[in-house]
């Protein structure tokens, strides 16, 4: 008998790997090489793509520095607190425009957000299987409505409908109330602070919906019917076992409805009243950042006029940014103390 040579375990993977080598043949390298190549452009592209946006959003944010210096170095940070906006005299403040527009995105969301949560509900939990998708198509139509649309239709016949029934309703009721009465006090006029905010709420609802609609879909099935078998309703599922799984999801479509809400131009423009003043009363005329842009940056006669302008568009910047990151913020600590309770 002949004895056979010892291999050591040591020595397997290299015998493996120069056995693999002979069975190489140019064809399969030069394959090999070709999908390395590819992988390495792949990645340089797509870095690429992601680079250029950061790279324009840094454009947009030194252009707005640039354009805000004068404005800035001539009323310095007071500017943002200042209530005069006057360009006769070239005197301007940026507190005006921040609360109108503060005030219509709150009123927005505080009157979008549970009427969005109804429907995304109903669409996916009781609503019948034959009507869910013909009234989920509806809703996500109203999302492509132009803003100048809903603009026109709030100038010409909410307004009117709204000065008529709605206004006086509230005055003559929460008017006469302690404390909250001088918000709702004031001309009964149609436009204003409160009506530009129920504008944008209705604008808004169709993001906000469709967003919680198709998060609401993604909860795995298991998971709701363990839920039912356990004897919990359909209001103990949804805030037990939906909202905790969907969180996340139903925060982004709050934020992206409230981006959508601060920086609405022509809806705004339309039914704000355009006036250069604060007030208490949501029935009074106002003014925000985007709807002063809109009616002014065409016709700035001065240079700080412009400048004042340019620094509006930047607070806005600033404003969404800051939004956009307290929702940051307080997702990753609700990530953080999940399970601790």
């Amino acid at each position: 008998m002949s004895a056979h040579p010892s291999v050591s375990v040591n020595d397997l993977p290299a015998k493996a790997a120069a056995q693999a080598d002979t069975f190489e043949t140019p064809a399969l390298r030069n394959t090999m090489r070709n999908q390395r190549l590819q992988d390495f452009f792949f990645h340089k592209v797509t870095w690429l793509f992601a680079a250029s946006v950061l790279a324009v959003l840094v454009g947009i944010i030194i252009s707005l520095a640039i354009g805000a210096a004068p404005a800035f170095a001539e009323f310095g940070p007071a500017f943002i607190t200042r209530v005069e906006w006057d360009p006769v005299n070239d005197q301007y403040g940026a507190m005006i425009a921040i609360y109108g527009t503060l005030a219509t995105s709150i009123i927005a969301l505080a009157v979008a957000f549970p009427i969005s949560f109804g429907i995304a509900l109903f669409l996916t939990e009781i609503c019948p299987v034959w009507l869910r998708r013909p009234l989920g198509t509806a809703v996500e139509l109203l999302a492509g409505v132009p803003s100048i649309i809903y603009g026109m239709w709030g100038l010409f016949v909410f307004a009117p409908l709204f000065a008529e029934y709605v206004q006086p309703a509230l005055k003559e009721t929460l008017g006469q109330l302690p404390l909250i009465g001088v918000v709702f006090q004031g001309p009964v006029m149609g436009i204003g602070i409160l009506t530009a905010g129920l504008i944008l709420a209705i604008m808004i609802i169709p993001f906000i919906a469709s967003v919680m609609r198709d998060v609401f879909e993604i909860v795995p099935t298991v998971l709701k019917e363990s839920a039912y078998g356990l004897g919990c309703t359909k209001w103990e599922v949804v805030r037990k076992v939906v909202l905790p799984y969907t969180r996340n999801g139903v925060v982004g479509g709050v934020m992206l409805g409230l981006g959508r809400a601060l920086g609405e131009t022509m809806a705004v423009t339309f039914v704000i009243g355009n006036s250069h003043g604060i007030s208490a009363s949501l029935f009074s005329a106002g003014n925000s950042i985007s709807s002063t842009l809109a009616n002014e940056f065409a016709e700035a006669a001065t240079a700080l006029h412009s400048s004042a302008l340019f620094a509006l568009a930047l607070i806005l910047f600033a404003i969404t940014f800051i939004v956009l990151s307290a929702a940051k913020l307080m997702l990753m600590g609700m990530s953080r103390n999940e399970g601790t309770k």
